[in-house]
């Protein structure tokens, strides 16, 4: 990506973001990622048009979701010769999707594409245990009634009880709030700290809201206008009252309902070209996505598991030769109030920055009141493909209502991965 040509975003859209199991409990991906793509192709004037490719995500699907990207933009409004391919990297897919795009355009290979990303959590996969999927198959693989009927010889009505998606990690079994209270505690981070970072998200989000920053990036779909997990009339008092989510037992535990993303449902979409196209087009340039970079931790023996953005900053930063306050802003992904004040504190350790990033100094301070300045996932909820394309979209609005800038994007995922970027204008 750095850089054959510039690579720039010219704008994205979403549906509101909705709690599991409300608006769009029976929409799933494929409804949600048509109805963004579409909104995006209305938005651009994209209708019959050839783009390069599509790049979708989703995390949580069926395995009759065969291939999202392509399906959703048969439906767009797109030209049928659109390409499109569905990828996933947990809570990066949708950025890693925008970055599949951006590498395509770097390189000359298109000149245009949409990266995106959808997720459900209502509308989720539920299957058999092993031993009833074996018996099933062996019937309907047999000739004769007799060899079906035996498929079925010493069946249990046990096996009829069904498995459910988790959101544990497969390597420790642990939930991704069970591991980051680990991080809280290793990292001192107080209830008090995380109730107050999760009630500014919401107070952020509500004002950009009101001030009609998100009229042209969300787009209503059944019947919802907003993100219906904001609460803009939540206090601290109200986040003080609730109980522990995560850990319930220890009376140490910090992380709440509250200060923390509730499962979500949602679709995000951005729309990248190359200069010359979106010149051709008639579309104006919002900023330019100028590196990305990933990074993985050892979460298993012993690292926390949300804590590879600290290690995916500096070494795109050093690439880059910038520095953690090079920037006007900062969009950080808000997986749990806990996880940001934990990468916040690690960038300013001389002790972690000097042995576990390697470097001879800290990172340092940002201000808090650069990051995340129209909210982010603890208001908006968090579609876990989703959120890298919406970020990315808020973000390239920011840069341009702020006539130019720099903006770092830092997102953890699941499997102890971070992807970051960096957006200019």
């Amino acid at each position: 990506m750095r850089s054959v040509r510039p690579v720039a975003v010219l704008g994205g859209v979403r549906i509101p973001f909705c709690r599991q199991n409300t608006a769009y409990a029976d929409v799933g991906n494929l409804g949600m990622s048509v109805r963004t793509l579409g909104a995006l192709v209305e938005k651009f004037g994209l209708h019959g048009q050839q783009l390069g490719e599509v790049a979708m995500g989703a995390v949580i699907k069926h395995s009759s979701d065969w291939n999202l990207g392509r399906e959703a933009a048969l439906s767009s409004g797109l030209s049928p010769l659109t390409p499109g391919i569905t990828l996933q990297r947990a809570c990066g897919t949708s950025l890693d999707s925008i970055i599949t795009v951006a590498n395509k355009i770097a390189a000359g290979q298109i000149e245009a594409g949409i990266g995106g990303g959808s997720d459900t959590t209502s509308d989720v996969p539920i299957v058999y245990g092993q031993k009833l999927r074996r018996r099933l198959l062996a019937a309907a693989a047999a000739k004769t009634p007799r060899d079906k009927l035996a498929a079925f010889r010493g069946f249990h009505l046990r096996e009829l009880k069904p498995e459910f998606p988790g959101v544990a990690e497969p390597r420790t079994g642990k939930s991704m709030g069970e591991h980051c209270e680990d991080m809280a505690k290793q990292w001192n981070i107080s209830r008090d700290s995380q109730d107050e970072w999760a009630l500014s998200s919401h107070k952020k989000l509500a004002a950009a809201y009101e001030r009609g920053f998100f009229d042209d990036l969300v787009v209503s779909f059944r019947g919802v206008s907003r993100d219906n997990i904001l609460r803009p009339d939540t206090t601290l008092e109200k986040l003080a009252s609730l109980k522990p989510a995560f850990d319930r037992t220890s009376g140490r535990g910090t992380l709440t309902a509250g200060n923390s993303t509730p499962l979500t449902d949602g679709a995000a979409a951005c729309l990248l070209a190359s200069e010359d196209w979106a010149a051709r087009h008639g579309h104006e340039v919002l900023c330019y996505l100028r590196d990305a970079h990933v990074a993985a931790v050892d979460f298993v023996h012993g690292e926390g598991l949300l804590m590879a953005p600290t290690v995916a900053v500096p070494e795109m930063l050093r690439r880059n030769s910038l520095t953690l306050q090079d920037f006007d802003f900062y969009e950080i992904h808000e997986a749990f109030a806990a996880q940001v004040l934990c990468t916040l504190r690690a960038w300013e350790s001389e002790d972690y920055c000097r042995n576990r990033l390697g470097l001879d100094a800290p990172l340092g301070r940002i201000d808090p009141a650069r990051i995340n300045p129209n909210g982010s996932s603890l208001a908006t909820g968090h579609p876990f493909a989703a959120t890298g394309a919406r970020i990315v979209a808020t973000a390239a609005k920011e840069l341009k209502q702020r006539g130019g800038g720099r903006c770092l994007v830092s997102i953890c995922t699941a499997g102890g991965m971070g992807v970051v970027a960096i957006l200019e204008r």
